[in-house]
């Protein structure tokens, strides 16, 4: 009699309980839940793995191997049909009966430990393999279940459980290749140590797991699903869509196969199709976090932002400690402008990841743009205290610092605590990256503060877009604010995608040159990007515009009255906003100048501002110019004096 192959398929889904959502959590490098690959893989007739699963290992002990065999009992035949069919709660109750008429049968004790797996009953499925191993100490598909048991495991979101994570898959891999050596023949040991290899990174090692378990069983629709895994990761698309295509045409119901070729479709550009193929996927096993996570992926690359965003909503609900959503999720706030609701899916990641760099460095970073310094400085400080030297927090906490100083005295800043320890910190961080001219630049421009005027000619010029920018940084910092606008302008003129357009329209506004990031903003507007996202840039640029010249105007008023120091405030506050507005550092410089009782330090700000006039001046009217410069000078000589004076006195 011949008996059509049965799959025996174990679950690497989790099943949470009712009060965690009542949802099913999976991990990467594991197939998906509910199409799962058959750990024991198919057996035809004439085997009979609970009975004589040993035999291969017994006769390996003696120097020889076979393949498992004997002869499948006809009354649990019904239950390995469910199992098969995937009904693991009405195979588990049959596979129960044929125990009660028979305690010793171990081919039924095998499938009720499949069935009870399946279904995330880990302790019961994981006592059952003992109770097979008890009996039959050498018995390959109980060594293979239980690594697949301790991979199943590993699922979980319980922090405990991950911290062992390096421990069970040592006993995972010990356990798999136990399996191999009694029954080297066997596809379902092969691929149990296929998976532990995966879940490790080892892909050539799992690759080529996989490969024999395809070689030992054709019919192993799981192990091709998992190769194509392999080779997807490794980035062999054409390999990958092969391997996809032949696990479901041996089996259309293996949603990990409909999965990775929607994953594999979506990164050859193919996306209508990607989303036809994870939809199916989805069908088939709805609460899978990673299918969700591509089909949000997908969902975006199309310019569907709304259906990417409940993609990955569910995703996060399903596993909640996995980053990648809450990013992504992040990314489509800010391509619409909306920088606090981004921020607030960020936070809400860093509540279930708290140890996670990227998420605390984005938050981070949209703080800086949101003009919340002292936010954004305690973020990179604890990013620092995390990851020492990290240089992207070096390069933002001094960002941080010195639109701290733009919006409040700069002598309170350099008098505190943050600006030696930013210095301290910047040279720990040059040393290490001695080549990472933004570095070098982030120093100069935070030294600028101290009145130490930036020495760019002695750089290098920058070679990249990253540099330019922050060589333009540096040059604002330095009062060079129209050679900056110009450096500006010649990234924004290498851009021909609206999102990197947007981008750099996004950094033109946080370092305040207004007219690129009104240009930016126009551009990625022209390029097909987001109306909404580019309207809400222009908005911005505006909004300050009208800020720096009604603060201005203020300052004016005060300054009628001769009421310096509330007219020093507004004009600090207008050039914080606008610092190409000469009307405000001229103003500023005046303000200085005549202030009550001004120091030294006072005079030497007031010239520092005229100087900045005159470097936007440049309509100014020659004559015009020189008596200025002249005066200019003869404040600096008063200032240098005083400032000889005030040091005798102490």
């Amino acid at each position: 009699m011949t008996i059509k192959p049965a799959y025996f398929m174990l679950s690497l889904s989790l099943l949470v309980q009712s009060s965690n959502l009542g949802v099913l959590a999976q991990i990467p490098g594991i197939p998906l839940p509910g199409s799962q690959p058959p750990v024991y893989g198919s057996y035809s007739a004439g085997q009979n793995l609970g009975q004589n699963g040993s035999q291969a290992g017994a006769q390996g002990t003696n120097g020889g191997s076979q393949v498992l065999s004997g002869r499948v009992k006809h009354d649990i035949m019904p239950a390995e049909k469910l199992l098969s069919q995937g009904k693991y709660a009405e195979a588990e109750g049959a596979f129960r009966d044929a125990l009660v008429n028979n305690p010793a049968d171990m081919q039924a004790t095998l499938g009720l430990g499949v069935a009870l797996a399946k279904q995330f009953k880990l302790d019961g499925a994981e006592d059952l393999f003992d109770r097979v191993l008890a009996t039959d100490p050498n018995n390959a598909v109980a060594y293979a279940g239980k690594a697949t048991v301790l991979l199943n495991r590993l699922q979980s979101s319980s922090g405990s459980v991950r911290s062992q994570r390096d421990s069970y898959l040592a006993q995972a891999e010990s356990l798999a290749n136990r399996a191999v050596q009694l029954s080297p023949a066997a596809a379902e040991a092969h691929y149990a140590l296929g998976c532990v290899y995966k879940e490790q990174g080892k892909m050539d090692q799992a690759a080529s797991e996989f490969r024999n378990a395809v070689n030992f069983d054709p019919q192993h629709s799981y192990a091709y699903s998992s190769l194509g895994q392999c080779k997807l990761d490794q980035g062999s698309l054409v390999e990958a869509a092969q391997n996809f295509q032949q696990a479901i045409a041996l089996n259309s119901g293996n949603s990990s196969a409909h999965f990775g070729l929607g994953s594999t479709l979506l990164k050859q550009g193919n996306v209508d199709d990607a989303i036809k193929e994870l939809n199916i996927s989805l069908y088939q096993f709805p609460n899978s976090w990673p299918t969700r996570m591509m089909l949000g992926q997908a969902y975006q690359t199309q310019g569907n932002s709304v259906a990417a965003l409940k993609e990955y909503q569910l995703s996060t609900l399903i596993k909640p400690e996995n980053a990648e959503p809450y990013i992504r999720m992040a990314d489509i706030r800010q391509e619409r402008g909306d920088l606090e609701l981004a921020l607030a899916d960020l936070r809400n990641g860093l509540t279930q990841i708290p140890y996670n760099l990227d998420l605390r460095m984005r938050i981070a970073d949209i703080t800086l743009k949101l003009e919340k310094p002292d936010d954004a400085i305690k973020n990179y400080k604890t990013i620092l205290s995390m990851s020492p030297n990290n240089a992207q927090a070096v390069k933002g906490l001094s960002q941080a610092l010195y639109q701290k100083a733009q919006k409040a005295a700069v002598g309170a800043l350099l008098a505190s605590n943050d600006y030696d320890a930013a210095l301290k910190t910047l040279d720990e961080a040059i040393k290490l990256n001695a080549n990472d001219m933004e570095l070098q630049l982030a120093k100069t421009k935070l030294m600028s503060l101290s009145g130490n005027k930036p020495d760019l000619a002695s750089m290098a010029q920058p070679t990249n877009d990253g540099e330019r920018i922050a060589y333009a940084e540096a040059l604002m910092a330095a009062g060079e604010f129209l050679k900056a606008q110009d450096m500006i302008k010649g990234v924004l003129a290498d851009q021909n995608d609206a999102k990197q357009t947007y981008a750099v329209a996004d950094i033109a506004l946080m370092v305040k040159d207004l007219d690129n990031a009104e240009a930016a903003y126009k551009k990625g507007m022209s390029l097909a990007g987001s109306q909404e996202r580019g309207q809400a840039g222009l908005n911005k640029v505006s909004q300050a515009r009208t800020t720096s010249a009604d603060d201005t105007r203020v300052a004016n008023e005060l300054s009628k009255k001769n009421q310096w120091d509330g007219a020093i405030s507004k004009y600090r506050s207008a050039i914080s906003t606008n610092p190409s507005l000469a009307e405000a550092h001229l103003g500023l410089a005046r303000a200085l100048e005549k202030s009550k009782n001004p120091n030294s330090q006072t005079l030497l700000e007031a010239v520092q501002q005229y100087g900045y006039y005159l470097n936007l001046r440049t309509d100014m009217p020659s004559k015009d110019r020189e008596k200025m410069t002249k005066d200019a000078d003869k404040l600096k000589e008063k200032a240098l004096k005083l400032k000889e004076k005030e040091s005798r006195k102490r």
